[in-house]
């Protein structure tokens, strides 16, 4: 396997400290215990939405899963969106998933074959189950098809199945991973509108550099896998890595600026944990008596974005939610 040349990040630095977002050759995100997790657990003040009769059902996203299969379940089944068996029993209703299925939890393709499987349900009852790609999916995707193909990056020569090891790669998803997956990945879309909600997975203004509307974005992505190139397809992910763009002094003119290229009321992203971009992060070891608190998806930006990660790799929770918000 190819030696990664990383530079050790800052020890006196917090996660994520770049500026642009965080370097994809350097781990960054701590698995944290996950004992005080609580899963599947309604969000406070939210009550279900009943859609028109003569119209499409309502629509519901989920945050980022990373390989979580059974907390997954649960909160799909908190929203009735699947039965105890795990089948579709929502009708007509839409689920978008905002990307990031697999590595740091243990079942990625479970996730995997689970959203699959939603999706044809979802169809045949008049719904839709839909999935946007995020930057563990271009991973996997490259982890799989590149292996230990040198690529070059900001922190030295890399290679996606280090770098995918790196963020939290699962062996045994690697091993179960087949073709039909990888190709199922490989044409998801990036953006998509909905009710009024512009759906990304980063929370990046990079989708710009992609083209001047969804569908050329989405086609971009796709014509750039298909090709097949490692060195395209790592400046892919490296752009997909990015994050914090809504964050901070001028996050709401970013989020702007993405809205007015796309369209759209609102930013919902997944990608960047909410225990981070509200400044509350749970320790490695326990010793500050819990889990993050996420009662729900974190609105910012004055207004304009919503963050889906609930932060389920570090004891937070898994978020699937229906839109538009309550209250």
């Amino acid at each position: 396997m190819l030696t990664m040349q990383v530079t050790p990040a800052d020890a006196a630095a917090p996660p994520y400290a770049a500026e642009d977002g965080y370097t994809p050759t350097e781990r960054n995100l701590p698995v944290i215990g996950r004992a005080a997790a609580a899963a599947g657990v309604p969000h406070p003040g939210q009550e279900p939405q009943a859609a028109p009769s003569d119209g499409p059902g309502p629509l519901y996203v989920v945050g980022d899963v990373h390989g979580y299969l059974d907390e997954l379940r649960a909160a799909l089944r908190t929203e009735g969106l699947i039965d105890e068996q795990d089948r579709w029993v929502a009708g007509t209703a839409r689920l978008w998933f905002l990307g990031d299925f697999t590595d740091r939890g243990p079942d990625g393709v479970g996730v995997i074959d689970l959203v699959m499987r939603l999706s044809a349900e979802a169809a045949a009852a008049g719904g839709y189950c839909k999935a946007l790609m995020g930057n563990h999916e271009l991973l996997l995707i490259g982890a799989k098809r590149f292996g230990d193909t040198p690529v070059a990056s900001a922190a030295g020569t890399a290679s996606f199945h280090a770098a995918w090891l790196l963020n939290g790669g699962q062996r045994t998803d690697m091993e179960r991973l087949q073709d039909h997956h990888v190709q199922w990945m490989s044409r998801l879309d990036a953006i998509a509108e909905e009710d009024g909600h512009l759906l990304v997975h980063s929370d990046t203004t990079e989708y710009l550099d992609f083209g001047d509307s969804i569908e050329a974005v989405n086609d971009r992505v796709t014509e750039t896998l298909h090709r097949g190139d490692a060195a395209e397809c790592w400046e892919l992910f490296r752009k997909f890595t990015k994050r914090f763009a809504f964050r901070d002094q001028g996050g709401s003119e970013a989020a702007r600026r993405l809205l007015g290229a796309y369209g759209g009321g609102r930013v919902v992203h997944g990608h960047s944990p909410i225990p981070y971009l509200t400044g509350q992060v749970g320790s490695e070891d326990g010793e500050d008596g819990g889990a993050p608190v996420v009662e729900g998806p974190h609105v910012y930006a004055d207004g304009l974005a919503i963050a889906m990660d609930g932060g389920v790799t570090m004891a937070g929770r898994m978020l699937v939610t229906q839109l538009p918000l309550a209250g």
